[in-house]
């Protein structure tokens, strides 16, 4: 009696980061086809739409239920950043600064899972309060009232343990990013991810941690085509810096550099 055959573990890998994918942007399900089309006296204005394959690859929706609004074109980019940073061994952790669901995050840490990475920590760092409001009228869109954004420490670190990967290489950062991320132990990182939306946010979060990115590491904003107020702000730190990095566009609305890199 022969044993069970085996696949090949890269196909193995690539099925379940692919699935990963789905699950977590929720394009599994139909059901998940709601688009949220602005606001009124407060109140989100929500409305069914047909499933539509390229709203959820793009990120051009906000799916009702799921653990991620940034669509696959997102997540790939992530996982591409990723992969290079284990393949040319640049050393450092990954980094959130902005978790939402945490979908972004899971992903990361079942990403280092696949590849059987034990020695890098996922960072998911967020008030787990919403959104603050704007300092003024430049920082960016007030959504601070907005409760499907306010996701508790609680509710994203279940949602790890729902994919079984609630585990210690998986640490969080609960705080303002202007008061919490200066104080957060994170020594080195290979792949920083800001989504943080508001002028404020990311400047406040490149201020903490763009210099603990290792030479070769990856810088990913994932709003700054979306967001004039995001992209206000990396072009202000960067050119304070005299850094004029090789800005690459992911999609509609993120972009990634590599640090060191022209």
């Amino acid at each position: 009696m022969t044993g069970l055959p085996y696949s090949d573990p890269a196909d193995l890998t690539e099925m379940y980061l692919e699935l990963l994918k789905q699950a977590l942007t929720a394009s599994l399900y139909p059901q998940s086809a709601w688009r949220i089309e602005g606001m009124h006296e407060g109140r989100v204005l929500i409305t069914p739409h047909p499933y539509r394959e390229a709203y959820r690859v793009k990120g051009h929706d906000w799916p009702m239920f799921g653990y991620s609004m940034v669509g696959h074109y997102r997540l790939d980019n992530v996982r591409a950043c990723v992969e290079s940073a284990i393949r040319d061994e640049v050393p450092g952790d990954l980094v959130e600064a902005g978790v939402w669901q945490g979908g972004t995050t899971i992903f990361m840490r079942g990403i280092l899972k696949a590849y059987g990475i034990t020695d890098r920590t996922v960072w998911a760092a967020d008030s787990f309060e919403g959104m603050p409001a704007p300092a003024d009228a430049n920082d960016g869109a007030d959504l601070s009232h907005l409760a499907y954004l306010s996701v508790s420490l609680e509710d994203v670190q279940a949602n790890f343990a729902r994919f079984g990967l609630l585990d210690a290489q998986v640490r969080f950062v609960k705080g303002w990013f202007a008061d919490a991320l200066p104080q957060a132990p994170i020594k080195e990182i290979a792949v920083l991810r800001l989504d943080g939306d508001m002028y404020s946010s990311t400047m406040d979060a490149l201020n903490a941690l763009y210099d603990k990115v290792s030479p070769g590491g990856y810088v990913i904003a994932d709003d700054y085509h979306s967001w004039p107020s995001c992209r206000r702000a990396v072009d202000e730190f960067l050119a304070a810096r005299g850094l004029s990095p090789h800005i690459r566009q992911v999609d509609w609305a993120g972009a990634y550099w590599r640090v060191g890199y022209a």
